[in-house]
């Protein structure tokens, strides 16, 4: 059993063997989880709004990049679990907020809304698998599990254009929103392609998946901090 936890995983084009510095860029550009929690938490202060939910986006976005950082050096099984959890955790989290905050619906609602997203998420990649007789995680590099995160924050803006007397701060969170959604497409078509381009790019693009999701996670932040003060 614990030789499973550790053993050795290459997923990324960027290592080449097992030592703790093979994904060097992988590895610190990780830093920018932890620069994006810090931007958050000065502008929450700045701000002087008390928002205890951005506060705690800020803390799960720092954990993301620790737990990416753990397991683009030490790439066993255990540290893989340190990476998606907390990527997880946020999604789910944001979803939650967003139901409440954004789109004003009561608890229960809400929390109703984020378990059928999750079971959506959860369940998209097996039906596909099933539907195609082909493994979409390796199709798509493990990508498409990110992919209802990007469908759920363009429902999330078309909800706010939609919710009855929308005016100027629901109509600027959803331009944000669709905004940060793009970035998110663009980040995770890198990350699909880190392995595929491996032949031609050595370092791969992964890293480059850390840099823009920092700034996406930021803005996500952000935008529900801003309609909180607006709305």
């Amino acid at each position: 059993m614990n030789e499973m936890w550790f053993a050795p995983i290459r997923t990324y084009c960027e290592r080449g063997d097992a030592s703790f510095w093979a994904e060097p860029l992988n590895a610190v550009s990780n830093g920018a989880f932890l620069i994006a929690a810090a931007a958050l938490v000065w502008r929450e202060r700045v701000s002087r709004g008390g928002d205890l939910a951005v506060l705690s986006l800020a803390i799960l976005i720092a954990l993301v990049g620790i737990g990416s950082f753990l397991f683009h050096t030490l790439a066993v099984r255990w540290s893989l679990l340190a990476d998606v959890i907390p990527i997880a955790l946020f999604i789910y989290a944001y979803f939650l907020l967003a139901m409440r905050r954004f789109l004003g619906l009561g608890f229960i609602s809400a929390v109703g809304a984020t378990l059928l997203f999750a079971a959506f998420n959860m369940g998209l990649e097996p039906a596909l698998d099933a539907l195609t007789g082909h493994s979409m995680e390796a199709a798509t590099n493990g990508s498409l599990a990110y992919l209802p995160a990007v469908l759920a924050l363009a429902g999330v803006a078309i909800g706010l254009v939609l919710k009855p007397a929308a005016d100027g701060p629901e109509r600027r969170a959803a331009r944000a929103l669709v905004l940060i959604a793009g970035l998110f497409a663009v980040s995770l078509t890198l990350r699909t392609l880190d392995v595929a381009l491996c032949t031609v790019w050595p370092i791969g693009t992964h890293f480059l998946w850390h840099l823009l999701n920092a700034a996406v996670l930021f803005g996500l932040g952000a935008t529900a901090l801003r309609f909180r003060q607006t709305a």
